[in-house]
């Protein structure tokens, strides 16, 4: 998923510029090989005045790509997909230290394209969920939206391409990612010769607290700061009110049987059992199993673990069901404090997320930001 203020300032400002009437030209950052500072989905706009927002590189290669997208405007080139290489020397001269090659779509927002781009921007100011998906290649811009369960817009192509990127683009909206699909010529879902990039405008993960305890109060103000919105679930109403909880969740007296069910949970979202009480923190974590949460955590001591796994078996939950479960949640970091205990949760779900091992970098080898994952 796309989260970055600057993102978000651009998409702003594109929508002023359709609104007004102007001509505007997109780069749009399709794909990374390697390490780059802005990840898959940022862009960059510029208009017919010569204005420009946004940024897709942090600065090595905007000042190149302004003047290809002046070029568009003024007819001397085509729309199509740029490729930068960041040599780690040209990164190091703007702070950046991330080599590596960028491959940047540039095509002019104009008639359905503008069309779709502008009410799906608009829809995703709104709150609501948007995927939008552009033609790499065939029809350079050209783009399909899925706003509110509705396919806006069309990639110029086959019927069957129109399709099943629309399938596909919900699929990836529900996961929250942002990435590069491939079909056939014929819009068939087996096949390379068609590239569309797919960016995914998801709402914002749910992270979901049982306990009213210091552990909850420590997490809930960086979950929040990271994206999550973060609620709080205790019985126990004294506890639960505390104004250290309800400033940065919102918190709801219940049994956690009784109120998890009510809550959509999907691949994105996680539920933290903070409790180390078999009578809340077991129903808690039964109902959290009927979830589609991607991930699911419980304090607890190596012994608290075992015997809280041997009471799991015992109510029906198999291999599978107890590995969904990161018992003792956190990584080794050597956390004492309820905020040192935060950070090292809040760790693994960042690790577990982007499916990395939690290791130094400097005992591993490779690009240090990958391409996007989902749970």
């Amino acid at each position: 998923m796309i989260e970055s203020s600057v993102v978000d300032a651009t998409q702003e400002m594109t929508i002023r510029w359709l609104t007004d009437g102007r001509r505007v030209v997109q780069a749009l950052l399709v794909s990374v090989v390697g390490s780059a500072p802005l990840p898959e989905g940022a862009m960059l706009v510029v208009d017919e005045d010569g204005a420009v927002e946004g940024s897709i590189t942090g600065g090595c290669v905007e000042g190149a790509v302004v003047v290809e997208a002046e070029r568009l405007l003024a007819g001397t080139r085509e729309p199509g997909v740029l490729s930068y290489g960041i040599s780690d020397e040209l990164a190091g001269t703007v702070g950046l230290m991330c080599g590596g090659t960028v491959n940047i779509l540039l095509a002019e927002l104009a008639g359905t394209a503008a069309e779709t781009e502008f009410d799906a921007l608009r829809a995703h100011a709104e709150g609501r969920p948007v995927a939008i998906a552009t033609a790499l290649d065939g029809s350079p811009g050209a783009r399909l939206a899925i706003v509110d369960g509705r396919v806006l817009g069309s990639l110029d192509g086959p019927e069957l391409l129109d399709r099943n990127v629309a399938r596909t683009a919900a699929g990836l909206l529900e996961e929250g990612r942002t990435t590069i699909c491939r079909f056939g010529a014929d819009g068939v879902t087996l096949g390379a010769e068609r590239q569309v990039h797919v960016r995914a405008y998801a709402p914002q993960p749910k992270m979901v607290v049982v306990g009213a305890i210091d552990f909850a109060a420590a997490i809930a103000p960086i979950a929040a700061q990271l994206g999550y919105v973060v609620t709080i679930l205790d019985a126990r109403e004294r506890f639960a009110r505390s104004n250290r909880f309800t400033a940065a969740a919102v918190v709801k007296v219940g049994w956690p049987q009784d109120l998890l069910p009510g809550i959509e949970l999907g691949p994105r979202d996680v539920v933290l059992v903070f409790t180390h009480d078999s009578k809340f923190d077991e129903p808690a974590l039964l109902s959290a199993l009927a979830t589609r949460a991607g991930y699911i955590g419980a304090l607890g001591s190596r012994k608290t673990t075992a015997d809280r796994e041997r009471r799991l078996r015992a109510h029906g939950v198999d291999d599978d069901g107890l590995a969904r479960i990161h018992s003792p949640c956190g990584l080794d970091i050597g956390s004492r404090t309820a905020e040192e205990t935060a950070i090292s949760v809040l760790a693994e779900i960042i690790s577990v997320r982007a499916r990395r091992c939690a290791a130094p970098l400097r005992e591993t080898s490779g690009p240090i930001h990958t391409r996007q994952r989902s749970l």
